[in-house]
């Protein structure tokens, strides 16, 4: 079942399965970033008020704001 980045955990990993439908915007801009889908991350940390997060993903770690991460749909691991 399909879900978004920020309904994850500290510590949770995911695999992502697609993109929003509304997030065309930041769709080349995560692929270029490595966010394929098929792609498994963990998510290391989120900001004290939740922007942005950080997640580990294909061996580094990366940063994303929420309105870039909204655009992700995951299944959670």
């Amino acid at each position: 079942m399909a879900t978004y980045l920020k309904t994850l955990a500290v510590g949770d990993s995911g695999r992502i399965i697609g993109f929003d439908q509304a997030g065309g915007v930041y769709r080349k801009k995560l692929l270029a970033m490595g966010l394929t889908p098929g792609t498994e991350f963990s998510v290391t940390r989120f900001a004290p008020l939740g922007d942005p997060v950080e997640i580990k993903i294909r061996g580094f770690s990366l940063t994303l704001r929420k309105n870039e991460a909204s655009v992700l749909l995951i299944d959670k691991l």
